[in-house]
């Protein structure tokens, strides 16, 4: 397999997406004329033109409805936000309006759209540019959010959201898009809702989505060197959530760490500990534990925000607290 970046899975997954069914478009600021912010719409002006790229101008609620229209009415809209932090001007055409209209039309119509882009802390861009939003979108019926943490996932989950009937809710990293990763050549998809056991182990699961898999992994890393193995899941998609992988990995491993960048109050780590106590109590030899952000606006000084945001040492922490291994 050869190696890409993240940003070029995400190009070639719209591209061939597009090349696939006339239907598909993107739209959004930026995307056109300037190869997108970050690059991830390089060179597809060129290739599919100016009725299928689209410019736009700073005006999230409207071209958001003007891609929630479009759906409606038979095409497949990929509305890329330049963050999610933006996309709260366009909240009311992406819950009010997206997410309601197969259910509110009784099934007369669906809405078969993408709204993509990062989301999430990528560096020294204070409290309004760095917030995560996935638990808010996945408390929404009738979204489906996802997730990817590598670029392989990347390009397999956003070429099934491109296909997907429902309106996919699609959340990236900034500080990702240049992170390379083994994609093959021939075509694939990733089903969404299934999470991914990233790494097999024994005596304890992390579970994470997103940029934090990294925060995850490295973790990992640092309790093999003391002889603690840990079973890390990817759960790739926040709505559907793959709980029946949790689950068996519990009953395996008898304890859970969640490590997730959003505020703690009502986020998925909330939902995920309500399950498995739920679902695998008596398979648990002690509490659910999660690492989130500190329940605060993120600072712009990289002092606060390295204090602020979930890290190897506070994972490794509350692994050791679950195995009763805190001194």
């Amino acid at each position: 397999m050869r190696t890409i970046q993240f940003r070029e899975a995400l190009r070639e997954a719209m591209s061939e997406e597009m090349r696939r069914d006339p239907r598909v478009f993107l739209m959004g600021e930026e995307v056109a004329e300037y190869n997108g912010a970050y690059k991830v719409s390089q060179g597809m002006l060129d290739e599919f033109g100016p009725e299928r790229v689209i410019d736009t101008p700073i005006a999230e609620l409207g071209f958001a409805g003007i891609g929630v229209g479009a759906a409606a009415n038979g095409l497949l809209p990929i509305i890329e936000f330049m963050t999610f932090n933006f996309s709260l001007v366009a909240i009311d055409q992406v819950i009010n309006s997206a997410a309601k209209i197969y259910s509110m039309s009784g099934g007369q119509y669906s809405c078969p759209i993408v709204f993509r882009g990062p989301t999430g802390n990528a560096g020294m861009l204070s409290s309004q540019h760095s917030q995560n939003f996935e638990n808010w979108y996945a408390n929404t019926p009738g979204l489906k959010v996802v997730v990817p943490s590598t670029p392989y996932d990347a390009k397999g989950l956003l070429k099934s959201a491109i296909r997907d009937a429902d309106p996919v809710i699609f959340m990236e990293s900034e500080l990702m898009y240049g992170d390379k990763g083994e994609v093959p050549e021939e075509e694939y998809l990733i089903p969404i809702g299934k999470a991914n056991v990233v790494r097999p182990g024994e005596n304890v699961t992390i579970v994470s989505f997103g940029k934090m898999m990294k925060v995850a992994l490295a973790a990992a890393d640092e309790l093999a060197k003391e002889g603690i193995s840990a079973e890390v899941i990817d759960l790739r998609s926040v709505r559907p959530i793959d709980y029946d992988t949790l689950i068996e990995s519990v009953k395996k491993t008898n304890r859970m760490v969640v490590v997730e960048e959003a505020w703690p109050l009502a986020s998925i780590s909330s939902e995920l500990s309500y399950m498995v106590q739920r679902r695998a109590f008596d398979y648990l030899d002690a509490p659910v534990l999660r690492i989130t952000n500190m329940d605060v606006p993120l600072p712009y000084a990289p002092t606060l925000i390295e204090a602020a945001l979930p890290n190897v040492e506070r994972t490794v922490k509350a692994v050791k607290e679950v195995l009763y291994l805190n001194k």
